[in-house]
């Protein structure tokens, strides 16, 4: 039999082929009646498919309602394998003891079978059982399915030293999505309390040495709004995939950013239509079409750029008075787009036209000040994009050695 392509040192023995009825015992469980109430509400975790890598369940039985159905119960640690509907051929160790329902399969390796590696092999083998079995669409598996797979294994310790690989390699992408979300958290947390709200002239929080009151502007008093004009408007037929002249449109925003892998690019001539529209490193962007009130910071350009249709290009009139970090900020904060929507008054806005846009009231401190807020925020978003980056790292890093680990 081949070995895989990459190895841990010191194992040289060939894999064997087994079936993986052959190695565990599983067993699926059941749902206790809907209609009785008293099987319902009591401190037993309901494990259903969508729940098999959560550490909470939205619904809890009874000891009644364990004892009088089919529902089984599972340990921590246990492999769980979703066998109907939309998450068919996920698999997980459960985090929680609790009981699972008959879309859940639970699978215990007998002994000279590591868990962790059987599980990783399953998450790697989802496409292709899938692919097999439901041809690709949403579906069901079974027990007898799940059972008959052919899984090839290698020595034990060679199964655990591979399992407690992927383990890690899980725990740190774990760890860089924990404080992914914690860093958002605090970011959403201080944009309600560093700018002033309900009428106040100073925020909740505020960095020391500031005590003066905010000045509320019109964006229309400190920016100036260009977008292309309809006659200029750009034909899908004129985008080019290569070329000396960037096109950004709203569909290269990606949380405050531009993505200018899926940018396309123009003829000179139609970047060179109008200056006003003309991007440059630190211009800042928002959607007036689509998905409205998006907004992008641009950085890292490396080449003429314009827009197309569908997008504002905020100029700030002054830079002596205004920082243009802190103005995207608040600007990507909520509370422009609940202006707009309160604009709307019951109906819906399609197109963010300049004049909703014009007194748009922005809470403006000293330009020290703003320079202070814009840098903070900058930093949170520095930190979120880095969890996030590390773990796409991570995870491509991952699914290349799934491939190149397991036969």
């Amino acid at each position: 039999m081949e070995n895989p392509k990459i190895r841990f040192k010191g194992f040289t023995k060939d894999w064997e082929q087994r079936k993986l009825g052959e190695v565990s015992e599983s067993y699926s469980g059941g749902t206790p009646s809907v209609g009785n109430k008293s099987y319902y509400g009591g401190s037993i975790p309901f494990i259903r498919s969508a729940e098999i890598n959560s550490e909470s369940t939205e619904l809890f039985l009874t000891e009644e309602g364990l004892t009088n159905s089919s529902a089984r119960m599972v340990s921590k640690g246990d492999i769980l394998y979703a066998l109907y509907g939309a998450t068919s051929g996920e698999t997980g160790r459960s985090r929680i003891n609790g009981a699972i329902n008959q879309a859940i399969l639970a699978i215990l390796p007998h002994d000279g079978y590591d868990s962790e590696f059987l599980m990783q092999w399953l998450r790697k083998s989802k496409q292709n059982i899938t692919d097999i079995y439901l041809q690709g669409g949403q579906g069901n598996l079974s027990g007898a399915i799940v059972k008959a797979l052919e899984v090839n294994f290698p020595s034990l310790a060679e199964q655990r030293q591979i399992g407690n690989y992927f383990q890690s390699i899980d725990k740190l992408i774990t760890l860089h999505q924990r404080k992914c979300e914690q860093t958002k958290k605090l970011k959403k947390y201080m944009l309600q309390k560093m700018f002033p709200r309900n009428g106040a002239k100073v925020p909740e929080i505020r960095f020391y040495g500031f005590t003066y009151d905010w000045e509320q502007r019109k964006l229309s008093e400190i920016t100036t709004m260009h977008a292309r004009i309809g006659w200029q408007n750009l034909r899908t037929s004129e985008f080019l995939d290569s070329g000396d002249y960037m096109l950004i449109t709203g569909t290269d925003f990606n949380d405050g950013a531009i993505n200018y892998s899926t940018c396309h690019f123009v003829e000179r001539e139609r970047y060179e239509q109008d200056k006003h529209i003309q991007i440059k490193n630190g211009s800042i962007l928002i959607t007036k079409d689509g998905t409205l009130g998006k907004v992008a910071y641009v950085q890292g350009l490396s080449m003429p750029a314009t827009l197309n249709a569908g997008v504002f290009n905020v100029e700030i009139k002054d830079e002596t008075e205004v920082n243009d970090k802190y103005l995207f900020q608040y600007l990507k904060a909520p509370f422009l787009m609940d202006y707009v929507n309160k604009k709307a008054t019951g109906g819906t806005i399609k197109h963010l036209n300049q004049n909703i846009l014009v007194d748009f009231p922005v809470f403006m401190p000293s330009k020290a000040e703003q320079e202070e807020i814009g840098t903070y925020f900058e930093k949170l978003d520095n930190l979120i994009t880095l969890h996030q980056r590390k773990c796409d790292e991570l995870k491509k890093m991952k699914k290349y050695m799934l491939q190149n680990m397991f036969i």
